[in-house]
């Protein structure tokens, strides 16, 4: 495989690293940039302990860019067991308490990312969507009326309309090498994920939201997959259209070449018609796993980016 288009992947959790998996197909020239807002589960306990990043999401990260061979792979498998017990071990995932011990040695937060890159031999690079770890709140409309919730893990699963999405603090230091990498890139991917908790958060950070408009990549936004559950979390009741139109609210700057989307899904005809109207491709493909439907899977997605490449966004 040659190396490839230069592409920035930004989002978080599960959703990502799908993305990064199915690009690795695509190019070796990866570079994620991922949330740090988790503040759930082991990374929650470990940012709670230590003033660092919440280290699950960019670990899985990594994991996804693990090299495809015994040493990268058997790595990305430790990276990722959790201990089971009944002591402060449990549900703590080994890769989660490595980059913790780089980094509360005073390792530099992407120095420590890039060491635990070189024991895995990643293809491409991990890099944090700030330079501090960050908290999300959201304002809902709900049975309950307006509710505010604090924390990505609240966030994500707080049913109601959306009404307002903040992160704190609220104008967060950028990494440089996170920067240059959207600067330099020839494509950006966002999502899918978490909407709301993983995914429009990278368009909160004022300093990223504004290189990501500005940048001469072209711009492609992975819609999540529709489920027939409409009670099930944030996107209950939410259109492809929806969706977004609520990204659009926070960077109206932001322009997209190219919308992903699965072709079961029902909205496909309305979000057709707005794209025509301002000038952006859609690209409809089988894209669920077949055994598990809530997710994508990455052998069609990694498909999809070649056809892009291929027939949508050449040049």
């Amino acid at each position: 495989m040659s190396s490839g288009k230069k592409v920035v992947a930004l989002g978080g959790g599960h959703g990502l690293a799908a993305t990064l998996t199915a690009l690795r197909s695509f190019t070796s020239n990866i570079t994620a940039i991922v949330t740090v807002a988790d503040n759930g589960g082991s990374s929650g306990r470990l940012r709670q302990e230590f003033p660092i990043l919440p280290p699950g999401d960019l670990r899985m990260a990594l994991a996804a860019l693990c090299s495809d061979d015994e040493w990268g792979r058997s790595w990305a498998e430790i990276m990722q067991y959790r201990f089971t017990s009944d002591g402060e071990l449990n549900g703590h995932a080994v890769g989660n308490l490595l980059l913790a011990a780089l980094w509360d040695r005073d390792e530099d937060t992407v120095a420590g990312l890039d060491r635990v890159g070189a024991l895995l031999k990643v293809v491409g690079r991990v890099l944090p969507m700030a330079a501090e770890p960050l908290d999300i709140e959201a304002t809902f409309e709900n049975a309950i009326g307006t509710q505010i919730v604090r924390g990505q893990e609240e966030v994500a699963t707080t049913k109601g309309r959306l009404k307002s999405l903040r992160i704190f603090p609220e104008n967060p230091t950028s990494r440089p090498e996170a920067l240059h990498a959207i600067a330099d890139a020839d494509w950006i991917t966002m999502g899918p994920g978490s909407w709301f908790s993983s995914v429009i958060p990278h368009l909160l950070v004022p300093a990223q939201r504004d290189a990501i408009i500005s940048s001469k990549a072209k711009k492609i936004l992975l819609l999540n997959l529709d489920t027939a559950d409409k009670s099930a979390g944030e996107y209950a009741g939410y259109s492809p259209l929806e969706h977004l139109r609520i990204l659009s609210t926070y960077a109206p700057g932001l322009h997209f070449d190219c919308i992903v989307i699965d072709s079961s899904d029902a909205g496909q005809r309305e979000l057709r018609e707005h794209l025509s109207t301002i000038g952006s491709e859609l690209a409809v493909a089988d894209l669920r796993n077949n055994q598990d439907h809530l997710h994508h899977d990455v052998q069609k997605l990694g498909r999809l980016f070649a056809h892009i490449g291929a027939e949508i966004l050449v040049g």
